[in-house]
Protein backbone atom coordinates (compact mmCIF):
# COMPACT_ATOMS: atom_id res chain seq x y z
CA UNK A 1 0.00 0.00 0.00
CA UNK A 2 1.08 3.49 -1.00
CA UNK A 3 0.50 6.39 1.14
CA UNK A 4 0.70 10.03 0.67
CA UNK A 5 0.16 13.47 2.70
CA UNK A 6 -1.76 16.61 0.99
CA UNK A 7 -3.24 19.48 1.54
CA UNK A 8 -5.95 20.96 -1.24
CA UNK A 9 -9.71 21.26 -1.67
CA UNK A 10 -11.42 17.79 -2.19
CA UNK A 11 -13.57 19.32 -5.81
CA UNK A 12 -10.10 19.82 -6.88
CA UNK A 13 -8.33 16.16 -6.49
CA UNK A 14 -7.68 14.02 -9.15
CA UNK A 15 -8.59 10.23 -7.82
CA UNK A 16 -10.92 7.37 -7.85
CA UNK A 17 -12.53 8.04 -5.11
CA UNK A 18 -12.86 11.13 -2.94
CA UNK A 19 -14.05 10.45 1.11
CA UNK A 20 -16.09 12.89 2.59
CA UNK A 21 -18.00 12.41 6.14
CA UNK A 22 -21.77 13.21 6.90
CA UNK A 23 -23.18 13.87 10.63
CA UNK A 24 -26.43 12.34 11.77
CA UNK A 25 -28.93 13.77 11.15
CA UNK A 26 -28.11 15.38 7.27
CA UNK A 27 -25.35 17.76 8.16
CA UNK A 28 -22.44 17.51 5.78
CA UNK A 29 -18.79 18.04 7.35
CA UNK A 30 -16.80 20.97 6.16
CA UNK A 31 -14.72 18.93 3.04
CA UNK A 32 -17.86 17.79 2.08
CA UNK A 33 -19.84 21.25 1.91
CA UNK A 34 -17.18 22.68 -0.54
CA UNK A 35 -17.75 19.89 -2.66
CA UNK A 36 -21.81 20.34 -2.84
CA UNK A 37 -21.18 23.64 -3.63
CA UNK A 38 -18.77 23.15 -6.86
CA UNK A 39 -21.69 20.47 -7.50
CA UNK A 40 -24.56 23.30 -6.73
CA UNK A 41 -26.20 21.52 -3.81
CA UNK A 42 -25.64 18.00 -5.55
CA UNK A 43 -24.94 16.39 -1.70
CA UNK A 44 -27.14 18.33 0.00
CA UNK A 45 -29.90 17.32 -2.53
CA UNK A 46 -29.52 13.66 -2.06
CA UNK A 47 -29.18 14.48 1.78
CA UNK A 48 -32.20 16.49 2.08
CA UNK A 49 -34.28 13.55 0.38
CA UNK A 50 -32.88 10.85 2.58
CA UNK A 51 -30.43 9.40 0.46
CA UNK A 52 -27.52 9.31 3.57
CA UNK A 53 -29.22 10.10 7.05
CA UNK A 54 -25.77 10.32 8.14
CA UNK A 55 -25.88 6.91 10.12
CA UNK A 56 -22.37 5.67 11.77
CA UNK A 57 -20.93 2.99 9.91
CA UNK A 58 -23.69 3.63 6.69
CA UNK A 59 -21.93 4.42 3.24
CA UNK A 60 -23.01 5.96 -0.37
CA UNK A 61 -20.81 6.06 -2.83
CA UNK A 62 -22.23 8.54 -5.70
CA UNK A 63 -20.65 8.84 -9.64
CA UNK A 64 -19.55 11.49 -11.04
CA UNK A 65 -20.42 14.44 -9.42
CA UNK A 66 -20.70 17.73 -10.79
CA UNK A 67 -18.19 20.07 -10.35
CA UNK A 68 -15.53 17.63 -9.06
CA UNK A 69 -12.39 15.57 -10.86
CA UNK A 70 -12.74 12.29 -9.15
CA UNK A 71 -14.72 9.80 -10.65
CA UNK A 72 -16.49 9.05 -7.27
CA UNK A 73 -17.51 10.79 -3.92
CA UNK A 74 -17.62 8.37 -1.21
CA UNK A 75 -20.40 9.76 1.78
CA UNK A 76 -19.11 8.03 5.02
CA UNK A 77 -21.72 8.52 8.17
CA UNK A 78 -20.18 9.84 10.92
CA UNK A 79 -23.00 9.48 13.54
CA UNK A 80 -23.76 12.70 15.80
CA UNK A 81 -21.09 15.23 15.61
CA UNK A 82 -21.28 15.88 19.68
CA UNK A 83 -20.59 12.14 19.96
CA UNK A 84 -17.62 11.64 17.54
CA UNK A 85 -14.64 11.21 19.29
CA UNK A 86 -12.10 8.55 18.93
CA UNK A 87 -13.89 5.20 18.89
CA UNK A 88 -15.86 7.17 15.99
CA UNK A 89 -13.06 8.50 14.08
CA UNK A 90 -11.36 5.45 14.14
CA UNK A 91 -14.81 3.11 12.82
CA UNK A 92 -15.26 6.12 10.22
CA UNK A 93 -11.59 5.33 8.69
CA UNK A 94 -11.95 1.82 8.70
CA UNK A 95 -15.42 2.17 7.14
CA UNK A 96 -13.85 4.33 4.69
CA UNK A 97 -11.23 2.17 3.66
CA UNK A 98 -13.19 -1.30 3.94
CA UNK A 99 -15.90 0.05 1.18
CA UNK A 100 -12.96 1.51 -0.89
CA UNK A 101 -11.02 -1.47 -1.01
CA UNK A 102 -14.42 -3.18 -2.23
CA UNK A 103 -15.14 0.04 -5.58
CA UNK A 104 -12.74 -1.59 -7.45
CA UNK A 105 -10.52 1.73 -7.83
CA UNK A 106 -7.06 1.78 -7.21
CA UNK A 107 -6.78 4.74 -5.12
CA UNK A 108 -8.57 7.07 -2.78
CA UNK A 109 -8.38 10.35 -1.26
CA UNK A 110 -9.98 10.74 2.25
CA UNK A 111 -10.57 13.89 3.66
CA UNK A 112 -11.87 12.26 7.34
CA UNK A 113 -8.55 13.21 8.46
CA UNK A 114 -9.61 16.79 8.44
CA UNK A 115 -12.46 15.86 10.84
CA UNK A 116 -11.76 17.63 14.19
CA UNK A 117 -11.21 15.00 17.10
CA UNK A 118 -11.67 16.54 20.80
CA UNK A 119 -8.18 16.39 22.40
CA UNK A 120 -6.69 14.72 19.10
CA UNK A 121 -4.07 16.80 16.96
CA UNK A 122 -3.06 16.33 13.33
CA UNK A 123 -0.55 14.02 14.71
CA UNK A 124 -3.28 11.13 16.45
CA UNK A 125 -5.17 11.35 13.65
CA UNK A 126 -2.63 10.60 10.21
CA UNK A 127 -0.76 8.28 12.73
CA UNK A 128 -4.00 6.28 14.13
CA UNK A 129 -5.55 6.69 10.08
CA UNK A 130 -2.48 4.44 8.84
CA UNK A 131 -2.67 1.79 11.64
CA UNK A 132 -6.30 1.28 10.56
CA UNK A 133 -6.54 1.44 7.12
CA UNK A 134 -3.75 -1.48 6.84
CA UNK A 135 -5.03 -3.28 9.71
CA UNK A 136 -8.66 -2.87 7.87
CA UNK A 137 -6.95 -4.27 4.66
CA UNK A 138 -4.69 -7.44 6.83
CA UNK A 139 -5.35 -10.28 5.63
CA UNK A 140 -3.65 -14.04 6.79
CA UNK A 141 -4.01 -16.72 3.87
CA UNK A 142 -1.01 -17.89 3.77
CA UNK A 143 -1.88 -21.28 4.29
CA UNK A 144 -4.80 -21.66 1.98
CA UNK A 145 -4.80 -23.48 -1.49
CA UNK A 146 -7.10 -20.55 -2.88
CA UNK A 147 -6.48 -17.13 -2.10
CA UNK A 148 -9.86 -15.14 -2.06
CA UNK A 149 -8.29 -12.33 -4.10
CA UNK A 150 -9.83 -8.99 -4.14
CA UNK A 151 -10.85 -7.89 -7.63
CA UNK A 152 -8.68 -4.68 -8.49
CA UNK A 153 -7.29 -3.84 -5.17
CA UNK A 154 -6.76 -0.84 -3.13
CA UNK A 155 -3.46 0.42 -3.37
CA UNK A 156 -2.50 4.47 -3.10
CA UNK A 157 -4.33 6.39 -0.02
CA UNK A 158 -4.20 10.00 0.35
CA UNK A 159 -4.24 11.50 3.68
CA UNK A 160 -5.78 15.15 3.61
CA UNK A 161 -5.04 17.85 6.30
CA UNK A 162 -6.66 21.03 6.44
CA UNK A 163 -3.21 23.48 6.16
CA UNK A 164 -0.31 23.20 4.55
CA UNK A 165 1.74 24.11 7.96
CA UNK A 166 0.28 20.54 9.05
CA UNK A 167 2.33 18.79 6.36
CA UNK A 168 5.24 18.04 8.34
CA UNK A 169 3.73 16.61 11.28
CA UNK A 170 1.36 14.62 8.89
CA UNK A 171 3.69 13.36 7.51
CA UNK A 172 6.31 12.19 10.45
CA UNK A 173 3.19 10.94 11.89
CA UNK A 174 2.44 8.82 8.27
CA UNK A 175 5.59 7.01 8.60
CA UNK A 176 5.41 6.32 12.46
CA UNK A 177 1.60 4.64 11.64
CA UNK A 178 3.61 2.60 8.95
CA UNK A 179 5.98 1.35 10.99
CA UNK A 180 3.57 0.34 13.89
CA UNK A 181 1.44 -0.96 11.38
CA UNK A 182 4.29 -3.00 10.05
CA UNK A 183 5.04 -4.57 13.79
CA UNK A 184 1.40 -5.42 14.04
CA UNK A 185 1.51 -6.99 11.27
CA UNK A 186 4.24 -9.40 12.61
CA UNK A 187 2.81 -9.79 15.59
CA UNK A 188 -0.23 -11.25 13.63
CA UNK A 189 1.66 -12.93 11.18
CA UNK A 190 3.24 -15.43 14.26
CA UNK A 191 0.52 -15.11 16.52
CA UNK A 192 -2.23 -16.66 13.59
CA UNK A 193 0.15 -19.53 12.45
CA UNK A 194 -0.71 -23.27 13.86
CA UNK A 195 1.26 -24.67 16.59
CA UNK A 196 3.22 -27.06 13.92
CA UNK A 197 4.71 -24.26 12.14
CA UNK A 198 5.43 -21.83 14.62
CA UNK A 199 7.71 -24.03 17.06
CA UNK A 200 9.86 -22.60 19.63
CA UNK A 201 12.75 -23.35 16.81
CA UNK A 202 10.52 -21.40 14.09
CA UNK A 203 10.20 -18.44 16.55
CA UNK A 204 13.85 -18.58 16.91
CA UNK A 205 14.93 -18.52 13.25
CA UNK A 206 12.07 -15.42 12.55
CA UNK A 207 14.12 -13.75 15.26
CA UNK A 208 17.19 -14.19 13.20
CA UNK A 209 15.43 -12.74 9.59
CA UNK A 210 14.61 -9.82 11.83
CA UNK A 211 18.06 -9.26 13.17
CA UNK A 212 19.91 -9.59 9.63
CA UNK A 213 16.97 -7.23 8.12
CA UNK A 214 17.14 -4.06 10.99
CA UNK A 215 20.93 -4.82 12.23
CA UNK A 216 19.67 -6.56 16.07
CA UNK A 217 22.01 -8.25 18.11
CA UNK A 218 21.15 -11.96 18.77
CA UNK A 219 21.37 -14.69 21.10
CA UNK A 220 19.62 -17.94 20.74
CA UNK A 221 20.35 -19.87 24.21
CA UNK A 222 19.63 -23.81 24.04
CA UNK A 223 18.30 -26.34 26.39
CA UNK A 224 22.29 -26.62 27.70
CA UNK A 225 22.67 -23.29 28.09
CA UNK A 226 19.58 -22.85 30.31
CA UNK A 227 20.43 -25.95 32.45
CA UNK A 228 23.72 -23.88 33.11
CA UNK A 229 22.00 -21.14 34.11
CA UNK A 230 19.52 -22.62 36.28
CA UNK A 231 16.41 -21.62 34.33
CA UNK A 232 14.79 -24.86 36.22
CA UNK A 233 11.11 -23.67 35.94
CA UNK A 234 11.47 -22.75 31.78
CA UNK A 235 12.58 -26.26 31.24
CA UNK A 236 10.14 -27.85 33.95
CA UNK A 237 7.16 -26.54 31.47
CA UNK A 238 9.10 -27.72 28.21
CA UNK A 239 10.23 -31.13 29.52
CA UNK A 240 6.70 -32.59 28.16
CA UNK A 241 7.87 -32.00 24.62
CA UNK A 242 9.71 -33.19 21.91
CA UNK A 243 9.81 -29.87 20.50
CA UNK A 244 13.02 -28.23 22.21
CA UNK A 245 12.86 -25.08 24.25
CA UNK A 246 14.69 -21.66 23.45
CA UNK A 247 15.69 -18.27 24.80
CA UNK A 248 15.72 -15.86 22.51
CA UNK A 249 17.34 -12.31 23.13
CA UNK A 250 17.11 -9.22 20.47
CA UNK A 251 19.26 -6.30 20.98
CA UNK A 252 18.16 -2.96 19.39
CA UNK A 253 20.83 -0.30 20.05
CA UNK A 254 19.16 3.13 18.80
CA UNK A 255 20.33 5.15 21.78
CA UNK A 256 23.49 6.13 23.27
CA UNK A 257 26.05 3.30 24.16
CA UNK A 258 25.62 4.01 27.85
CA UNK A 259 21.89 4.54 27.91
CA UNK A 260 20.40 1.46 30.30
CA UNK A 261 17.88 -0.44 27.65
CA UNK A 262 14.52 -0.70 28.06
CA UNK A 263 13.54 -4.24 28.20
CA UNK A 264 10.63 -6.21 26.91
CA UNK A 265 9.85 -9.79 27.93
CA UNK A 266 7.28 -11.92 25.96
CA UNK A 267 5.57 -15.12 26.61
CA UNK A 268 6.66 -17.56 24.01
CA UNK A 269 4.19 -20.32 24.82
CA UNK A 270 4.12 -21.63 21.20
CA UNK A 271 1.06 -23.89 22.28
CA UNK A 272 -0.23 -24.74 25.71
CA UNK A 273 -1.99 -28.03 26.28
CA UNK A 274 -1.83 -27.40 29.95
CA UNK A 275 0.42 -30.10 30.25
CA UNK A 276 -0.94 -32.96 32.83
CA UNK A 277 -3.61 -30.07 34.45
CA UNK A 278 -5.27 -30.71 30.55
CA UNK A 279 -7.34 -27.53 29.12
CA UNK A 280 -10.83 -28.68 27.87
CA UNK A 281 -11.08 -29.68 23.90
CA UNK A 282 -13.81 -26.55 23.57
CA UNK A 283 -11.36 -24.26 21.90
CA UNK A 284 -8.14 -25.43 23.02
CA UNK A 285 -7.30 -24.64 19.12
CA UNK A 286 -6.73 -20.76 20.50
CA UNK A 287 -3.98 -21.95 22.18
CA UNK A 288 -1.72 -21.19 19.64
CA UNK A 289 -2.11 -17.65 20.29
CA UNK A 290 -0.22 -18.02 23.42
CA UNK A 291 2.94 -16.86 22.37
CA UNK A 292 1.07 -13.36 21.90
CA UNK A 293 3.42 -12.18 23.73
CA UNK A 294 6.69 -12.97 22.50
CA UNK A 295 4.73 -12.27 18.98
CA UNK A 296 4.22 -8.56 20.40
CA UNK A 297 7.73 -8.14 21.48
CA UNK A 298 8.94 -9.09 17.88
CA UNK A 299 6.58 -6.87 16.15
CA UNK A 300 7.33 -3.74 18.70
CA UNK A 301 11.51 -4.08 17.76
CA UNK A 302 10.30 -4.18 14.06
CA UNK A 303 8.61 -0.88 14.71
CA UNK A 304 11.55 0.59 16.78
CA UNK A 305 13.83 -0.23 13.89
CA UNK A 306 11.66 1.17 11.40
CA UNK A 307 11.26 4.27 13.44
CA UNK A 308 15.10 4.38 14.26
CA UNK A 309 14.17 5.56 17.84
CA UNK A 310 17.11 6.75 19.90
CA UNK A 311 16.59 4.45 22.17
CA UNK A 312 18.17 1.08 23.54
CA UNK A 313 15.53 -1.72 23.51
CA UNK A 314 16.55 -5.26 24.58
CA UNK A 315 13.36 -8.04 23.56
CA UNK A 316 13.29 -11.34 25.77
CA UNK A 317 11.34 -13.93 24.48
CA UNK A 318 11.72 -17.52 26.33
CA UNK A 319 9.25 -20.30 24.47
CA UNK A 320 8.44 -23.84 24.78
CA UNK A 321 5.22 -26.17 24.38
CA UNK A 322 3.44 -27.08 27.19
CA UNK A 323 2.54 -30.39 26.07
CA UNK A 324 1.61 -33.55 28.89
CA UNK A 325 4.12 -35.93 27.58
CA UNK A 326 5.47 -38.54 29.39
CA UNK A 327 8.32 -36.77 30.90
CA UNK A 328 6.21 -33.87 31.94
CA UNK A 329 5.77 -32.07 34.85
CA UNK A 330 3.30 -33.03 37.65
CA UNK A 331 1.05 -31.42 39.91
CA UNK A 332 3.08 -31.09 43.03
CA UNK A 333 7.05 -30.96 41.79
CA UNK A 334 8.65 -28.67 43.41
CA UNK A 335 11.60 -27.14 40.86
CA UNK A 336 14.42 -24.01 41.58
CA UNK A 337 14.19 -21.35 39.61
CA UNK A 338 16.99 -19.50 38.13
CA UNK A 339 17.23 -16.88 40.95
CA UNK A 340 17.21 -20.09 43.49
CA UNK A 341 13.22 -19.74 44.99
CA UNK A 342 11.42 -22.95 44.73
CA UNK A 343 8.39 -23.39 43.36
CA UNK A 344 5.72 -25.60 43.75
CA UNK A 345 3.71 -26.63 40.84
CA UNK A 346 -0.17 -26.80 41.49
CA UNK A 347 -1.31 -26.68 38.17
CA UNK A 348 1.20 -27.32 35.49
CA UNK A 349 -1.26 -24.93 33.03
CA UNK A 350 -0.16 -21.89 35.40
CA UNK A 351 2.77 -22.26 32.67
CA UNK A 352 3.56 -18.76 31.82
CA UNK A 353 4.72 -17.38 35.09
CA UNK A 354 7.50 -20.24 35.39
CA UNK A 355 8.68 -19.32 31.61
CA UNK A 356 8.98 -15.79 32.82
CA UNK A 357 9.97 -15.84 35.82
CA UNK A 358 13.41 -17.37 34.74
CA UNK A 359 13.77 -14.73 32.20
CA UNK A 360 12.77 -11.63 34.41
CA UNK A 361 15.61 -13.02 36.41
CA UNK A 362 18.16 -13.41 33.25
CA UNK A 363 17.19 -9.75 32.57
CA UNK A 364 18.95 -8.46 35.81
CA UNK A 365 22.34 -8.34 33.95
CA UNK A 366 20.97 -5.91 31.47
CA UNK A 367 20.61 -3.28 34.45
CA UNK A 368 17.69 -2.36 32.47
CA UNK A 369 16.15 0.94 32.75
CA UNK A 370 12.89 -0.73 33.16
CA UNK A 371 11.23 -4.05 32.45
CA UNK A 372 7.97 -4.72 30.82
CA UNK A 373 6.77 -8.29 30.22
CA UNK A 374 4.12 -9.23 27.83
CA UNK A 375 1.44 -12.51 28.09
CA UNK A 376 -1.56 -14.38 27.57
CA UNK A 377 -1.14 -15.15 31.28
CA UNK A 378 -4.67 -15.54 33.04
CA UNK A 379 -8.34 -16.18 32.06
CA UNK A 380 -8.72 -14.48 35.48
CA UNK A 381 -7.91 -11.27 33.05
CA UNK A 382 -10.55 -11.90 30.46
CA UNK A 383 -13.60 -12.38 33.29
CA UNK A 384 -12.54 -9.64 35.33
CA UNK A 385 -11.77 -7.27 31.62
CA UNK A 386 -13.02 -8.51 28.61
CA UNK A 387 -11.68 -8.14 25.73
CA UNK A 388 -11.24 -3.86 25.65
CA UNK A 389 -8.79 -3.63 27.77
CA UNK A 390 -5.63 -5.04 28.86
CA UNK A 391 -4.49 -5.89 32.38
CA UNK A 392 -1.51 -3.80 33.82
CA UNK A 393 0.41 -4.64 36.57
CA UNK A 394 3.55 -2.66 38.00
CA UNK A 395 6.14 -2.23 41.05
CA UNK A 396 6.24 1.61 39.77
CA UNK A 397 3.50 3.91 39.85
CA UNK A 398 5.49 6.57 36.93
CA UNK A 399 6.01 3.54 34.52
CA UNK A 400 2.86 2.47 35.20
CA UNK A 401 1.17 5.88 34.30
CA UNK A 402 3.35 6.12 30.89
CA UNK A 403 1.99 2.87 29.98
CA UNK A 404 -1.86 3.72 30.83
CA UNK A 405 -1.24 7.01 29.06
CA UNK A 406 0.86 5.36 26.32
CA UNK A 407 -1.99 2.99 25.82
CA UNK A 408 -4.82 5.87 25.64
CA UNK A 409 -2.66 7.57 23.03
CA UNK A 410 -2.88 4.40 20.98
CA UNK A 411 -6.39 3.51 21.63
CA UNK A 412 -4.89 0.47 22.78
CA UNK A 413 -5.54 0.60 26.09
CA UNK A 414 -4.83 -1.00 29.53
CA UNK A 415 -6.49 -0.83 33.42
CA UNK A 416 -4.13 -0.97 36.61
CA UNK A 417 -4.98 -3.36 39.03
CA UNK A 418 -3.61 -3.75 42.52
CA UNK A 419 -0.44 -5.51 43.06
CA UNK A 420 -0.58 -5.63 47.24
CA UNK A 421 1.30 -8.13 49.18
CA UNK A 422 -2.39 -9.11 50.91
CA UNK A 423 -2.89 -11.14 47.48
CA UNK A 424 0.99 -13.05 48.30
CA UNK A 425 -0.83 -14.77 50.66
CA UNK A 426 -2.11 -17.17 48.29
CA UNK A 427 0.87 -17.98 47.42
CA UNK A 428 1.82 -20.00 50.01
CA UNK A 429 3.32 -23.32 49.87
CA UNK A 430 3.77 -25.85 53.06
CA UNK A 431 6.18 -27.79 50.87
CA UNK A 432 8.62 -24.25 48.80
CA UNK A 433 9.05 -20.82 48.94
CA UNK A 434 5.76 -20.29 47.15
CA UNK A 435 3.04 -22.38 45.09
CA UNK A 436 2.67 -21.27 41.27
CA UNK A 437 -1.06 -20.50 41.85
CA UNK A 438 -3.39 -19.23 44.69
CA UNK A 439 -7.12 -19.34 44.63
CA UNK A 440 -10.08 -18.84 41.82
CA UNK A 441 -10.14 -15.47 43.34
CA UNK A 442 -7.78 -12.45 42.23
CA UNK A 443 -6.40 -14.78 39.57
CA UNK A 444 -4.72 -12.31 37.35
CA UNK A 445 -3.39 -10.27 40.21
CA UNK A 446 -2.06 -13.45 42.16
CA UNK A 447 -0.31 -14.75 39.02
CA UNK A 448 1.10 -10.80 38.82
CA UNK A 449 2.19 -11.43 42.19
CA UNK A 450 4.29 -14.36 41.79
CA UNK A 451 6.07 -12.67 38.86
CA UNK A 452 6.77 -9.89 41.50
CA UNK A 453 8.83 -11.76 43.64
CA UNK A 454 11.34 -11.72 40.70
CA UNK A 455 11.46 -7.73 39.81
CA UNK A 456 12.66 -6.64 43.05
CA UNK A 457 15.66 -5.15 41.47
CA UNK A 458 14.52 -3.06 38.51
CA UNK A 459 11.84 -1.11 37.64
CA UNK A 460 8.83 -3.52 36.46
CA UNK A 461 5.78 -4.07 34.86
CA UNK A 462 3.68 -6.61 33.26
CA UNK A 463 0.75 -6.69 31.04
CA UNK A 464 -1.80 -9.50 30.96
CA UNK A 465 -3.18 -9.57 27.44
CA UNK A 466 -5.02 -12.63 27.37
CA UNK A 467 -8.01 -10.26 26.20
CA UNK A 468 -6.62 -9.00 23.94
CA UNK A 469 -3.98 -10.04 21.95
CA UNK A 470 -6.73 -12.03 20.19
CA UNK A 471 -9.97 -12.74 19.23
CA UNK A 472 -12.36 -16.17 19.06
CA UNK A 473 -15.26 -16.74 17.59
CA UNK A 474 -16.21 -16.09 13.97
CA UNK A 475 -13.50 -13.35 13.51
CA UNK A 476 -10.88 -15.54 15.27
CA UNK A 477 -7.27 -14.10 14.90
CA UNK A 478 -4.43 -12.19 16.33
CA UNK A 479 -5.53 -8.01 16.41
CA UNK A 480 -2.03 -7.56 16.92
CA UNK A 481 -2.36 -5.80 20.35
CA UNK A 482 -0.49 -4.53 22.28
CA UNK A 483 1.62 -3.48 19.35
CA UNK A 484 0.53 -0.05 19.67
CA UNK A 485 0.41 0.60 22.94
CA UNK A 486 4.30 -0.94 23.31
CA UNK A 487 5.41 1.86 20.36
CA UNK A 488 3.48 4.40 21.98
CA UNK A 489 5.12 3.72 24.99
CA UNK A 490 8.13 3.74 23.44
CA UNK A 491 8.04 7.51 21.32
CA UNK A 492 6.99 8.68 24.83
CA UNK A 493 10.52 7.89 26.23
CA UNK A 494 11.54 9.12 22.64
CA UNK A 495 10.45 12.53 23.55
CA UNK A 496 11.60 12.95 26.94
CA UNK A 497 15.28 11.48 25.46
CA UNK A 498 14.65 14.37 23.49
CA UNK A 499 13.57 17.04 25.79
CA UNK A 500 16.79 16.21 28.10
CA UNK A 501 18.95 16.65 24.78
CA UNK A 502 17.32 19.70 24.09
CA UNK A 503 17.59 20.56 28.19
CA UNK A 504 21.25 19.80 27.59
CA UNK A 505 22.25 21.15 24.81
CA UNK A 506 21.10 24.88 26.01
CA UNK A 507 22.75 24.69 29.36
CA UNK A 508 26.16 23.86 27.43
CA UNK A 509 25.04 27.53 25.24
CA UNK A 510 24.49 29.91 28.50
CA UNK A 511 27.73 28.15 29.58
Amino acid sequence: MEFSIKSGSPEKQRSACIVVGVFQPRKLSESAEVIDQSAKQYLSDLVRRGDMEGKAGSTLLLHNVPGTLSDRVLLVGLGKEKEFREKEYRNAIATAVRTLNETGGFDGTIFLTELPVKKRDVTWRIRQATIIALETLYRFDQLKSKKEDVRRPLRKLTFCVARRSELPAAELALAEGQAIADGQKLMKDLANLPGNYCTPTYLAEQAQVLAKEFGLGIEVLERADMEKLGMNTLLAVAQGSRQPPKFIVLKYQGGKPDAKPIVLVGKGVTFDTGGISLKPPSEMDEMKYDMSGAASVFGTLKATALMKLPLNVIGVVPTTENMPGGGAIKPGDVVTSMSGQTVEILNTDAEGRLILCDALTYVERFSPDCVVDIATLTGACVVALGSVVSGLFANNDGLARELLDAGQNAYDRAWQLPLWDDYQEQLKSNFADMANIGTRMGGAITAACFLARYTSKFEWAHLDVAGTAYRGGEKKGSTGRPVPLLTHFLLGRTEAVQREAKKSRNQKKKA
